[in-house]
């Protein structure tokens, strides 16, 4: 018989406020063909983007990190003390080690939170929050800060004509904490490895010679990518559905990652989500964040009131690995 205490956790956990940081400059698709043999109306029509963002050299992820996080602790209406957990997904903190959630869990006041790094690519958001709820339910923190946050202008060949006006920059920050009620669902998650040379970063770091004068960007093979988008993840998605015991009827929010919107529109149509359902399209003015897109879609709905506080939304990740992660939540 185990001499070990059992964990005295909550019963479950829940999003309890959410905010996000989009850097200052807004960069229009005008600016994206200088460096590319395109037009405006080919890269609306291929994914819906018309501007993103780029953050300057102020805005670094850690910048951008806490001033989401700022926002998302007083959503909550609780202290930055109380935290007890900062989780970051990110591929764009140029820092092996490091953490950045160590900087930003001391910048932002916490009192020795717990605060480590993962690196889910675009499906990182729902990997934090997967682990968050774990962390709330198994006693070892009340409250998780999840972070997804990127510089992916920093990864970005603006002369690759396939992906050099899918990125852009910022943060999304949510506040998880205990409740005596489910409102995150199980989670379906998971990896194809075997897809992981469809979106790669083009050179390792030990390949990358500084003389060439080019950086190390993210590349993919785009067709590739949008059949296994739009087929395979309208099954994981309807599958977080059924483990959440719901139909798509019983949605009033569709959240899923800003990748492209025709990505979005499909995956609408093949889980025939009726005309009640909100679905989020903020890549149109935010870009590809990846780990960001969800929280800062999140923040966006609120904020316009497209979503209000206490509907059950739907969202999935899913990008480089090939890596994905479906919920449903009920919203802030």
């Amino acid at each position: 018989m185990s001499k070990i205490r059992p964990s005295k956790g909550a019963p479950y956990a829940r999003i309890l406020g959410v905010g996000g940081y989009r850097p200052v400059r807004v960069v229009p698709n005008e600016v994206i063909l200088e460096t590319i043999d395109s037009s405006d109306e080919w890269i609306r029509s291929r994914s819906g983007i018309e501007t993103r963002h780029w953050a300057n050299d102020e805005e670094t992820v850690a910048a951008m990190s806490i001033e989401a996080s700022g926002k998302a602790i007083a959503d909550a209406g609780i202290s930055v003390e109380q935290i007890g957990g900062v989780i970051v997904s990110t591929v764009s903190h140029f820092k092996q080690t490091p953490a950045v959630a160590t900087e930003i869990a001391d910048k932002l006041g916490t009192d020795k939170a717990a605060a480590f790094d993962i690196s889910a690519g675009c499906a990182g958001f729902g990997y934090g929050l997967t682990l968050a709820k774990g962390m709330i339910v198994e006693g070892s923190a009340e409250y998780v800060l999840v972070i997804g946050v990127e510089r992916l202008s920093d990864l970005t060949d603006l002369e690759d004509r396939a992906t050099a006006f899918l990125f852009g920059d910022g943060a999304g920050a949510v506040v998880v904490g205990p409740s005596q009620e489910p409102h995150i669902g199980p989670t379906v998650w998971g990896s194809e490895g075997d897809k992981s040379e469809t979106i790669k970063q083009t050179v390792p770091w030990t390949e990358y010679d500084s003389s060439t004068g080019k950086f190390p960007a993210i590349t993919q093979e785009g067709q590739a990518v949008f059949r296994w988008a739009v087929f395979e993840m309208a099954k994981v998605a309807q599958q977080a559905l059924d483990a959440a015991g719901i139909t798509p009827n019983d949605l009033d929010v569709f959240i899923p990652h800003q990748a492209n919107e025709r990505i979005i529109d499909s995956m609408v149509k093949t889980l025939k989500l009726p005309e009640h359902v909100t679905v989020a399209r903020d890549v149109r003015t935010t870009g590809n964040t990846s780990a960001a897109s969800i929280p800062l879609a999140m923040e966006r709905l609120l904020a316009t009131g497209e979503a209000k506080s206490g509907d059950t939304a739907l969202v999935i990740g899913f990008g480089a690995g090939l890596v994905y992660a479906a919920t449903v939540v009920t919203l802030p």
